[in-house]
This record gives C-alpha cells, sequence and structure tokens, in this order.
C-alpha cells in the first residue's frame, strides 16, 4: 500500500515536470536540438492526443514494436509487456495508439503498416488481432540483440509497405504511455533533418566511475538527455546505417546511434517526462496512477 501511495505522488510529479530522475542519459554534443522549421502538434487541452488537425502526415511512416523482450528486472513469471496495466496487457496499449487512436484522429495521422516484433511462441496468441488488423499489422522475430530486432522489423516494413514509408518509427512496448502529440511533434523533426528521437533534459546528477565504487567524476548535466522512444529516422539512411555497423563491428545502444556513427544529424525532440520505461515492479505503480489521472480506460483489441 505504501508503495502505491509513493507511486501516485511521483506519478503527479512527472505530470508535473517536477522530481523524476531519468534514467538513460544522453549529451546533446552529438545532435541538434528541435529546429523551429518543424510543424508541431498543439494540444488545447492538454490530455495529450494533439489537435487533429495540427498532427504530423504518418501515411509514409511505418512503426516497428519492439515486443521481443524477457523483462527480468521485472520479477514476474512472464515477459513486462504481458503484464496487465489498467485492465489490459502493457503492449496493448501501444497497439491501440498505432491501430485504434491515430487513425481515428484523422485520414493523415494512420500509419501504413504496425509491425510486431515478438518471439515466435507468442505469436499465436496473437494471431487473432494481427487477422483483425490484416494488412496493417505484422510479426517479425526478433535478432538476438535490440539491433537485429531493429532491423528484422525494417525489413518487415520495406516488404509490406516498400515505397509507401519512407521513414520508420521504432517503439519500445514497455513505454505505454507515449502520446499523440510527442508521436507527431518526433516525426515531424524527423522530415526536417532525417532522423530525430523523443527525450527529456536529465534531471539527476550522473556519476562516472571506473571500478562501480569510486567516483570518477561528475558529469555536467546541462548537456545531458534521457532519451525516449519512439525514435524516428528516414528508412534508406538507416539502411545504410546498418550496413556501416556491420561492416565495421560498431557497438550501437539505440537506433539513433546508427546515425550517428554515420556522422549525420539527429534532432532531439522535447518528450515528456511521463514517458517512462516499464522497468521495475515499482513502475508500473506510477504508470497505473498516470493513467488514471488521463482517465485511460482499459481496450479489447478483438472487440
Amino acid at each position: 500500500m505504501f508503495s502505491k501511495v509513493i507511486a501516485v505522488l511521483v506519478a503527479l510529479q512527472i505530470t508535473m515536470g517536477q522530481g523524476f530522475a531519468p534514467s538513460t542519459a544522453f549529451s546533446s554534443t552529438s545532435t541538434s536540438t528541435s529546429t523551429a522549421t518543424a510543424k508541431y502538434a498543439t494540444d488545447d487541452d492538454g490530455d495529450g492526443d494533439g489537435d487533429a488537425e495540427s498532427l504530423a502526415d504518418l501515411t509514409d511512416v511505418g512503426f516497428v514494436l519492439l515486443a521481443g523482450g524477457t523483462g527480468s528486472r521485472m520479477k514476474a513469471n512472464m515477459p513486462k509487456q504481458f503484464m496487465e496495466l489498467k485492465g489490459m496487457p502493457v503492449l496493448h496499449h501501444s497497439l491501440d495508439l498505432f491501430l485504434n487512436q491515430l487513425p481515428a484522429a484523422g485520414p493523415n495521422s494512420s500509419p501504413p503498416i504496425v509491425v510486431l516484433v515478438m518471439d515466435p511462441m507468442y505469436q499465436p496468441e496473437y494471431q487473432p488481432i494481427v487477422d483483425k488488423y490484416e494488412g496493417r499489422l505484422a510479426f517479425a522475430n526478433p535478432g538476438v540483440e535490440r539491433q537485429g530486432s531493429v532491423e528484422n522489423g525494417v525489413k518487415k516494413v520495406v516488404e509490406l509497405a516498400g515505397e509507401e514509408c519512407t521513414f520508420v518509427a521504432i517503439h519500445d512496448s514497455a513505454r505505454p504511455l507515449v502520446t499523440m502529440t510527442e508521436i507527431s511533434n518526433v516525426v515531424s523533426d524527423a522530415k526536417v533533418c532525417g532522423a530525430a528521437v523523443l527525450g527529456v533534459p536529465c534531471k539527476a546528477t550522473i556519476k562516472e566511475s571506473e571500478d562501480g565504487k569510486t567516483v570518477l567524476r561528475t558529469i555536467p548535466r546541462a548537456r545531458l538527455w534521457e532519451v525516449h522512444t519512439p525514435q524516428v529516422i528516414n528508412i534508406e539512411l538507416l539502411q545504410r546505417g546498418f550496413e556501416k555497423v556491420e561492416k565495421e563491428g560498431l557497438e550501437v545502444t539505440d537506433d539513433v546511434s546508427i546515425v550517428e556513427a554515420m556522422g549525420e544529424p539527429v534532432t532531439l525532440t522535447l518528450g515528456e517526462y511521463t514517458n517512462l520505461k516499464i522497468t521495475t515492479p515499482e513502475d508500473m505503480d506510477v504508470a497505473t496512477a498516470i493513467l488514471d489521472e488521463r482517465k485511460k480506460e482499459s481496450v479489447d483489441l478483438l472487440a
């Protein structure tokens, strides 16, 4: 009970933009900040859904939804993407957003294809959902590492959508709280720059250590960003990046790192602190509190 009370307080702080300590640091040295030439979505009622007429055109953007993780830090008997959050699996929040909410927002806000990267052992359970959204939802198998999963997903987007998709938006299913406004804005930035990533300024003090015991130095916080998903990239640019990473044996930690490795610019799109990643059991309580604040109801994808 005490942990849930704390979760509610944390969720309120996140919603108000206060007191949230990001977990992943990203230096803005290698990126450009969001450009003024991108057309951003407006959100007059502040619900995160954006105003339909201001949302970015998504008709040339394929979505890759990564759901192949094991969720070992959740200490649960199933991967975190399948755990229940507000009456439906974590994964379903993103599926509902991409397949139902975005298309309902306007004629140009519907992604032509959503690729669900999922372990084959779980695919039979999700086949009825794929069948319902035939032509709009498809499976791809995960790779050994994240990069392999992304590459498999992008290949499926190209296979099914061909030249219809110029960009791909890569999203972690463990981030069920991303909003339509965030998606629209990061897509707008990517269409100007070629690649963009949602992020928020880092509020935590970051220490560097070589041995995990002794502080080596404190990294200036003003230049650090926590990066989120979706990360949106021009498909042709990303494909060239895959080739470079494989050829040179480069180690990349996220999708836009591939673009950085090519010396190409990546735009930081200011996102929301509420777009947290479900990693620990406590995160579920925080996410529930945020969804309660948004008055989010459970959705049956097969209804």
